[in-house]
């Protein structure tokens, strides 16, 4: 579907938020981006998109604003206050977060959006810089159904799944059980690694036999090819799942839910970044386990 004549605004052009303005741009629609880090610009601009002086410049005159930025603490800077881009959105436009950010803050913005007349989608996403690239992301999506409807071409441009999971936080949560999902499952993939290496295992015959076995996930599979050949560049760093992992226990506990897992399992990210491999794709605990057990590199 062509977005031939939509206006758009859009807040944060780092390694997501890059590729899915890209595709909206060539979906038809037109795009205003803005970044603080003018460089971030750079790839949006050449295919089509003008850069924006601020947040609400890249907003005014805007139907649609999205933001993609990294932490809380930004998503109120950019949405709220005197400079925040919900001061100079029309009543009636929406306004869609498609961050990692928690329930908590996503409730302040959700408060003045609803009080200045603005719809506020919820709408994180699920999946790599290279399936943001090809519009292939999955986008988990909350907010009021009208808004959402009005979105579904929108989103449709960068997405090939899109859920709407309820009419408040909900997709806050979704995204952050997914996230505890995943790092999990890496968490136990390095623990086990490790285990089978000291046991005897050949490395490249574990992975093998892991890509064979009723605990091959998406996930496990996507991870065995990079793991094969000892390459840890980030696709998913770990200072994020840091962050993402913060959230995560301070929303179980805001909610009642023990923590206990998620708790073992950001220690083990923690300690990974304290060894030095914080910007190394999240699958470095496995290295970091390894170097706790004496393990050097698999021959």
């Amino acid at each position: 579907m062509s977005l031939d004549g939509i206006e758009i605004g859009w807040i944060g052009t780092g390694n997501m938020g890059s590729p899915m303005s890209r595709c909206l741009v060539g979906a038809g629609a037109s795009v205003t981006v803005f970044d603080p880090n003018a460089d971030n610009m750079t790839a949006s601009v050449e295919a089509g998109a003008r850069a924006g002086s601020s947040g609400q410049d890249a907003a005014s005159g805007a139907e649609f604003v999205f933001s993609m930025i990294p932490d809380d603490d930004v998503l109120r800077a950019v949405a709220l206050g005197d400079a925040g881009v919900l001061a100079v959105m029309p009543a009636g436009s929406v306004y869609v977060d498609m961050s990692t950010v928690s329930p908590e803050v996503s409730v302040e913005v959700a408060a003045v959006a609803d009080a200045a007349g603005i719809a506020f989608v919820r709408a994180p996403v699920s999946g790599s810089t290279i399936l943001a690239a090809a519009g292939n992301l999955t986008i988990l999506a909350s907010g009021p159904d009208a808004a959402y409807q009005r979105c579904e071409p929108l989103f449709a441009a960068m997405a090939a799944i899109q859920f709407h999971v309820g009419a408040d936080e909900q997709a806050r949560y979704m995204k952050l059980v997914l996230n505890l999902l995943a790092a999990s499952t890496v968490a136990a993939l390095a623990e086990a690694l490790s285990f089978g290496r000291k046991g005897g295992l050949d490395w490249n015959v574990m992975l093998d036999v892991i890509d064979e076995s009723v605990v091959a996930s998406p996930l496990v599979k996507y991870s065995l090819p990079p793991l094969k050949a000892r390459d840890f560049s980030p696709a998913f760093s770990t200072d994020l799942m840091i962050k993402d992992m913060g959230l995560i226990c301070e929303a179980a506990a805001g909610v009642g839910v023990p923590t206990e897992i998620s708790d073992a399992v950001r220690r083990l990210y923690l300690a990974t970044a304290a060894g030095g491999q914080g910007a190394d794709n999240l699958t470095a605990a496995i290295r970091q386990l390894e170097r706790q057990v004496g393990l050097g590199e698999p021959e």
